[in-house]
């Protein structure tokens, strides 16, 4: 792993940005520049960001982010980038609780400007816990810090999502109910069928993956709960720490109404990923950080609410991330990256984590 190739991130020339962000922010604020316009490092591969810095003579100077829709042309991770949609939901989410939300500043819908739809917010300085080299590698800040700054990173983060599940008024949320028929849950779990349908068409199959599917019919909660907003990517890779406190929480594109235990089970296995990853490169990880066991009780504690049938939750946890690497996967073969499947079974093998989603369908992980 330390040493194969990032996938890449974009398809976009960054110095072409700039001159059309300008030219557009120009339209907004007239006589402002876009300058110090750069792509970070821990760009995704779904909505793609650019920080720059407004210049102009009022306001001051101002540091910014923009998040910008995926290129259609280039192979998108998702079917979808609904940008007005997150942009709402980012807006809600500021004014209906006391998370700490980037301010979002402008909105554009037409895709003429940039290529594609975007919104532009306010930057929030700080530091993430990387994604690549992992945050449970050797090396980097959250790895290097002391048991107990960790355990009050762990904390706040935790109750983080337990005051978006309590504090936004679902009624003001039902713009983020996913179509189709039945529960929320439901509805989540057809949306997540539909999306590895969209990804494998005309491409090998994951038996794997619908062995997940089949096996999350078998564990379906007797009681679902009520749904609350959701974050949707709920993990400390998506938050800015100022010190072990979250300053800022990112990422908006996944939202939607659904029962408490689906943001709770991402979290868990979100960081399984990189502790299971970390593990079989010969580290240990960070192996008592963010545990199961320790995010349950701790959700439990804020809320009242103690999370049930969460062995489905993990699995679906890890089942979504499985689609969502499968796509990477065909992604980097669609870009020479890495070599095509020749079969149906070949693809469970492009999946990273498939002997820990293996595990889970039979029963044997936790």
């Amino acid at each position: 792993m330390a040493s194969a190739p990032r996938p890449r991130t974009t398809t976009r020339e960054p110095e072409e940005l700039a001159r059309r962000l300008t030219a557009w922010l120009d339209t907004r604020l007239p006589g402002a520049e876009a300058v110090d316009v750069t792509v970070p490092e821990s760009n995704g591969m779904s909505s793609e960001t650019l920080l720059f810095t407004v210049r102009h003579p009022e306001p001051p100077l101002r540091s910014c982010a923009l998040r910008l829709a995926a290129d259609p042309a280039a192979y998108t991770i998702f079917p979808v980038y609904d940008m007005p949609r997150q942009y709402r939901t980012m807006r809600l989410v500021a004014e209906r609780t006391d998370l700490p939300v980037p301010r979002v500043l402008w909105l554009e819908e037409d895709p003429r400007p940039l290529g594609a739809p975007f919104f532009v917010m306010e930057r929030v300085e700080g530091r993430v816990p990387p994604d690549v080299m992992p945050y449970t590698y050797e090396g980097n800040w959250l790895h290097a810090a002391t048991d107990t700054e960790r355990a009050h990173l762990e904390e706040a983060s935790v109750r983080l999502v337990a005051r978006l599940h309590d504090q936004v008024p679902l009624h003001e949320a039902r713009f983020l109910a996913l179509p189709g028929e039945g529960s929320p849950l439901r509805r989540h779990v057809t949306a997540q069928h539909a999306y590895y349908t969209w990804v494998v068409r005309g491409l090998p199959r994951s038996p794997l993956i619908e062995s997940a599917f089949d096996r999350l019919e078998e564990l379906w909660p007797h009681t679902e709960g009520a749904p609350v907003l959701n974050w949707g990517d709920a993990r400390i890779g998506n938050i800015v720490y100022a010190g072990f406190e979250p300053a800022a929480v990112l990422d908006w594109e996944m939202a939607a109404l659904a029962p408490r235990e689906v943001d709770l089970g991402w979290m868990v296995y979100l960081h399984r990923f990189f502790q299971d990853l970390t593990v079989s490169f010969g580290q240990p990880g960070l192996p008592d950080f963010l545990r199961r066991d320790r995010i349950e009780a701790a959700y439990a504690r804020l809320t009242g609410h103690t999370p049930r049938a969460m062995d489905f939750y993990t699995l679906y946890a890890a089942l979504r991330h499985a689609i969502v690497m499968l796509r990477v996967a065909y992604r980097q073969v669609h870009f020479g990256e890495a070599a095509a499947p020749g079969a149906a079974g070949d693809a469970d093998a492009l999946i990273l984590h498939h002997d820990s989603l293996a595990a889970m369908v039979q029963g044997s992980y936790w």
